[in-house]
């Protein structure tokens, strides 16, 4: 009998804090009944059981989790809430999708704001806008396709030489960038926690209660190490991973992105850096650049190096690896600050699909999912588990109509020719953005 993939990443999340220790929820131990199962807590996963505890008080609704919300990959991303598309295009039809998407991400935000004042979340929201940045003169054309792309949305921005990039970042890496105050950044981990530490009453949680295999049928059989939940309905929040737990062939590959932090700054260190306040940046190439931030708490945080994982599993060996080349970076871009160590790194996953399309809807009577994050996940996933939500209840939400625009997911092959194919697609990336690093 073949059983799902349990991820693991052999690491520990950088962004989780001593003083602040999430609630610690039960291991699921014998045999139990719901209504709905929702199979992972990252954000997908909460906001999909909110909505539908929220419309539906009598349903007895379960979450379960392989790990934890505070261990999820949703805890372990850079922290960016990004309210643009990232590619619009240049026909009628690509730019009213990329306007829907808009919308999509706004609504995200705009329900990630709202819980978090109801419930008073502490999760270091701050918006403050992002910084898209080029190392190398020849990304030129990158970023004015950038900028032409915000011009078509309407949306204001900021150019930035490298000189006053340096008043902003403290560093002089950056040739040019694009200033655009949308994006809002936080402590993922604790917005994450926050979050499914305030769920309606008729929600219960699991944590380390991986499932290895889902029986279909009108009353389908979740099976879990320690106890078997029947219920009539099932909400896969899991992405790319477990994919043996989908009843249909997987259009959505697990890859491993990698980040690490340093220890806070000394006052004497911040004396080498112009008065700065929190700031994130990301790269114009998104492989082989690197994405940066600096913290309310003087940190700063590098995320670079992007591997496959089709089974979500991480090694200590890998992210060993990670460490020494984040270190290397953050001193070629701070070459001042080379006596301010890394003092963790972490990997998670993302899920990315062929055509950059969702993976959203009922996949088979019963059983529901919204995956594909494509590495926008925050406020994107959020409104995705919101909407399926509403579409399993049958309660109509014009915003059903934006997310269906978004498309479907092609057709990814199978192992080992989408193993090639992936290794094939990051060199290519690696090449192409080989200067930006």
């Amino acid at each position: 009998m073949k059983y799902a993939s349990v991820p693991l990443n052999q690491n520990q999340n950088g962004w989780l804090k001593d003083d602040r220790l999430p609630t610690a929820y039960p291991v699921l131990i014998g045999d139990t009944e719901a209504d709905w199962v929702v199979v992972g807590s990252g954000f997908a996963g909460i906001s999909f059981a909110r909505r539908l505890a929220t419309h539906a008080p009598h349903l007895k609704i379960i979450v379960v989790d392989a790990a934890c919300a505070a261990e999820s990959s949703s805890a372990r991303n850079s922290g960016f809430i990004i309210g643009l598309p990232h590619n619009i295009g240049s026909s009628t039809a690509e730019l009213k999708k990329a306007q829907s998407y808009r919308d999509l991400l706004q609504a995200g935000i705009a329900q990630l704001a709202t819980v978090i004042e109801q419930q008073g979340i502490d999760c270091e929201w701050e918006n403050v806008g992002k910084y898209h940045c080029q190392v190398d003169t020849r990304s030129e054309r990158v970023l004015k396709e950038y900028t032409d792309n915000l011009d078509v949305m309407n949306e204001p921005y900021h150019v930035l030489d490298q000189d006053a990039l340096y008043q902003k970042l403290g560093s002089r890496f950056y040739h040019k960038g694009i200033y655009t105050p949308s994006a809002i950044l936080v402590n993922p981990a604790s917005l994450i926690t926050g979050l499914a530490e305030h769920l309606p009453n008729n929600v219960s949680v699991y944590n380390h209660t991986p499932v290895m295999q889902i029986r279909p049928g009108k009353v389908a059989q979740v099976i879990t190490p320690y106890g078997t939940i029947k219920t009539a309905k099932v909400m896969l929040a899991t992405n790319a991973l477990s994919r043996e737990l989908a009843p249909v062939t997987s259009q959505q590959a697990a890859m491993a992105t990698f980040a690490s932090i340093t220890a806070p700054l000394s006052a004497e260190q911040r004396q080498k850096l112009p008065e700065m306040s929190s700031w994130g940046l990301t790269p114009v190439n998104a492989i082989a650049g690197a994405t940066l931030r600096y913290t309310q708490d003087h940190r700063f945080l590098i995320r670079q190096h992007v591997t496959p994982a089709l089974n979500g599993r991480i090694t200590a060996a890998q992210t060993y690896h990670a460490t020494r080349l984040h270190q290397r970076i953050f001193n070629k871009i701070y070459p001042q600050l080379k006596d301010v160590p890394i003092t963790r790194t972490w990997s998670g996953t993302i899920s990315v699909t062929r055509n950059g399309a969702p993976v959203w809807g009922e996949l088979k009577p019963g059983i529901y999912t919204a995956g594909g994050c494509n590495g926008a996940g925050v406020s994107k996933q959020t409104i995705a588990g919101t909407l399926l939500a509403d579409y399993a209840l049958g309660h109509d939400n014009p915003l059903i109509g934006a997310m269906l625009e978004l498309g479907k997911a092609n057709y990814l092959p199978p192992s080992p020719v989408l193993d090639v194919a992936i290794a094939l697609s990051l060199m290519k990336e690696r090449y192409l953005g080989r200067k930006e690093i």
